[in-house]
């Protein structure tokens, strides 16, 4: 891999949006850039982390100096910005769909197309890099400008019919309870306290990653919200499910936890 010249990137970026409107030829220029900072430790048999898809493996900085070329046109232009967020998805390379995924980001969040794609998009990602960026990235925008509709979303996704994005549902709600300036926890709990009721067994690891945020977010609240769910469930299956899962909690939590579900027991 060569050293990134950041004067010599910024222009390689510069020169490549200025095909913004031309999908077929941006991404032919995306992908002799995208070679050229190629890892080629890949091909000297090194273990590198591996992807399902086809990648390049350049440097972040590559990618991120585009994703800023490409931000106020993505703005302005919201059609042509859509129709090159496609083209860059059906490439199939790990590179063009993180850079789909960073467009999406920049999306309007009016535009039902971009529920549409993430909705669409997160189903069928494979590769565990790009279905973070899914979640957290293209989201960005809904999620800070319209966070009642963002919320609403997520809803959608925690139907008991919908069991196979609930995984997703709480690794898009997490980036939102991990920002400094959201306060509204409130119809969070009261869209899992519903949830938690039916959850499947074999989310474990997702429900302390949950349960993780909201405690960070609101140590008192989670902690109230934990007590009532456990007092009020009659689902022997979460009783187990929060006991087996209780030491891997934050400590502070573990004692409140702990009582809560022995009181339970005696009942």
């Amino acid at each position: 891999m060569p050293a990134v010249d950041i004067a010599r990137l910024k222009m390689q970026a510069a020169t490549l949006v200025e095909k913004f409107d031309q999908p077929a030829v941006f991404i032919a220029e995306l992908h002799r850039i995208l070679d050229f900072y190629a890892d080629r430790t890949l091909r000297m048999g090194i273990a590198v982390p591996a992807s399902v898809l086809p990648a390049y493996r350049a440097s972040a900085a590559v990618l991120r100096q585009i994703e800023n070329e490409l931000a106020p046109l993505a703005t302005l232009f919201p059609e042509q910005s859509m129709a090159l967020t496609d083209a860059l998805w059906k490439e199939g390379y790990l590179e063009t769909r993180l850079l789909a995924a960073a467009l999406l980001g920049r999306t309007n969040p009016s535009s039902p197309l971009l529920t549409e794609r993430i909705a669409a998009w997160v189903q069928r990602a494979r590769d565990p890099q790009v279905r973070r960026a899914i979640l957290s990235i293209s989201l960005h925008r809904i999620r800070k400008e319209q966070p009642q509709r963002f919320i609403e979303l997520i809803q959608t996704w925690f139907q008991p019919e919908e069991i196979r994005q609930w995984s997703n549902a709480i690794y898009a709600l997490i980036p939102l309870l991990e920002d400094p300036e959201f306060e509204n926890l409130p119809p969070i709990y009261n869209l899992l306290s519903p949830a938690l009721e039916k959850f499947p067994t074999n989310l474990q690891p997702e429900l302390v990653d949950l349960l993780r945020a909201l405690y960070a977010a609101s140590p008192v609240e989670t902690t109230y919200f934990l007590k009532q769910t456990i007092a009020g469930t009659g689902n022997g299956q979460l009783l187990t499910l929060l006991r087996r899962i209780t030491n891997q909690l934050p400590p502070a939590l573990q004692p409140a936890l702990t009582e809560a579900l022995r009181q339970k027991g005696r009942r």
